[in-house]
């Protein structure tokens, strides 16, 4: 939880602009105003895709510099990007976790609030579906009572 809100009512969620957001993609912090859009992104049902997103601009001005400056035909300066790409998205992929919860220090939140707040959201999910599929399947046992019956 953010030291403020605590106390203060929430402060609204904020989206910041584009150079904003391609420098915090790229790793800078965001005003105090993103905070809560920082613990958003991190935390939202698309927080892997999100993050795969920021890493491939990232990783975009190394491969352009790959394909731009270094000497030799197309197709080999292609691949030594695309393998460039590849393992930057592993690596990316691998400490995903720990990334995020870096972008939500940077945001002022204590360490974990990410994680915990994700794995949160999933107990909710898990129990919903688990509750429509408890239904699905009384619903097709009354069904078969019916068909039974008659």
């Amino acid at each position: 939880m953010h030291p403020d809100q605590d106390t203060d009512p929430p402060i609204p969620r904020q989206r910041p602009g584009v150079l904003r957001w391609l420098g915090y993609a790229m790793g800078a912090g965001l005003p105090a105003r993103n905070h809560t859009w920082v613990l958003f992104d991190t935390t939202t049902r698309t927080w892997v895709l999100r993050h795969v997103a920021r890493t491939l601009v990232q990783l975009a001005v190394p491969v352009a510099l790959v394909l731009l400056l270094v000497p030799g035909p197309f197709w080999i300066r292609g691949l030594a990007a695309l393998g460039g790409l590849i393992l930057g998205l592993a690596f990316s992929i691998a400490y995903m976790p720990e990334a995020t919860e870096n972008r939500v220090k940077k945001a002022g939140y204590p360490a974990g609030t990410a994680q915990a707040l994700r794995d949160r959201a999933s107990e909710g999910r898990e129990a919903r579906d688990s509750e429509r599929r408890r239904a699905a399947a009384a619903k097709r046992a009354a069904r078969y009572r019916d068909r039974r019956a008659r």
